[in-house]
């Protein structure tokens, strides 16, 4: 079993919320999750050994923590590191505050390996506030992520978990595009509790494990076997 701790916020919580069931238990999972939060606040948080994050286990409350208690309390072979939604592909954001807390997580798991969590764009119909940073255009806002975690990936040696990449075909399959009666948002910048956290999941899973996607047998309840297909085509075409 592998063990992954995710530094996140509701972004990471959507992508873990099916994580252990689609790999089938294979991973052992924790979000830690504060709503919005964003790098600048995890480097004060962790200079302050501030215990304001819900440590989670498939999207859901176990206790409260701080981040340096939580690097302690396994031996992490992943974590995973974002950046807040809004600010995701606007790279002068980043730093000085990725750089410490990367330092800090090596200095308290050295065997950990570091991943970069790349996260999707809103929808085009988002009334998130953020949305203006990309001139509330979607292709845009996606394009932007893309170059920003590309070049953080470089300057670290980072691997990216392309879960945007995934949300981002997705939402052009004809179920999913504007307008269609489904959408792989439930807010405009969320995931969908179905179907985008499920193929965040499924990317997540292929990353994490090599799984072949299409060969996974959970599914969330209430969900088509023929547009869950299509998710797990999209998981391994994008890793």
């Amino acid at each position: 079993m592998k063990n992954v701790l995710c530094i996140g916020n509701s972004f990471s919580q959507d992508a873990t919320r099916y994580l252990h069931q689609v790999s089938g238990e294979e991973l052992f999972v924790r979000n830690l999750y504060i709503g919005g939060c964003s790098l600048e606040r995890h480097y004060n948080n962790i200079k302050e050994n501030i215990a304001d994050y819900d440590y989670q286990k498939n999207g859901r409350y176990l206790r409260k923590i701080s981040i340096e208690e939580a690097l302690g309390k396994r031996k992490w072979d992943y974590v995973t590191v974002q950046q807040v939604s809004q600010d995701s592909g606007i790279i002068d954001t980043y730093e000085p505050f990725l750089g410490e807390i990367v330092k800090f997580i090596r200095e308290k798991c050295p065997n950990a390996k570091i991943v970069l969590h790349r996260t999707w764009a809103y929808s085009e119909t988002s009334d998130h506030g953020g949305f203006v940073n990309y001139d509330r255009d979607r292709k845009k806002m996606f394009n932007a992520i893309v170059d920003t975690t590309n070049k953080i990936a470089e300057k670290y040696s980072f691997d990216i978990i392309p879960c945007g990449n995934a949300i981002e075909l997705a939402s052009e399959l004809p179920e999913f595009k504007l307008g269609a009666d489904l959408s792989m948002h439930r807010d405009g910048f969320h995931l969908s509790l179905d179907y985008g956290r499920y193929l965040a999941a499924l990317v997540m899973c292929r990353y994490f494990t090599g799984c072949d996607a299409t060969k996974v047998e959970y599914e969330p309840e209430n969900t088509s076997a023929e547009i869950n297909k299509k998710l797990k085509e999209i998981a391994n075409k994008v890793l």
